[in-house]
């Protein structure tokens, strides 16, 4: 696996977008200059982020997200701790 995270990846299993190896890296995710740990899934070429909403859930007990638009850098944290 190279060392640039994937250009959409998702937490969600059931999504196509899932991928159990870059998650098990553990990638971490600056949005807009901030560092985010509530990202359920994210797309660098289109500019978004998935962000659980609080602890509610859907009907079908899934987490409610919010899609919000802006910058988004994704890094390796396994990465960025052999660095230092």
């Amino acid at each position: 696996m190279s060392d640039t995270p994937p250009d959409r990846l998702s937490a969600n299993p059931d999504s196509p977008y899932y991928n159990a190896e870059a998650l098990e890296r553990g990638v971490g995710i600056r949005f807009k200059g901030v560092e985010k740990t509530n990202v359920d899934e994210y797309c660098v070429s289109e500019g978004w982020v998935r962000v659980t909403a609080g602890k509610t859930v859907d009907r079908k007990g899934n987490a409610m997200t919010i899609k919000l638009q802006g910058e988004v850098v994704p890094y390796f944290r396994d990465a960025e701790a052999a660095s230092e």
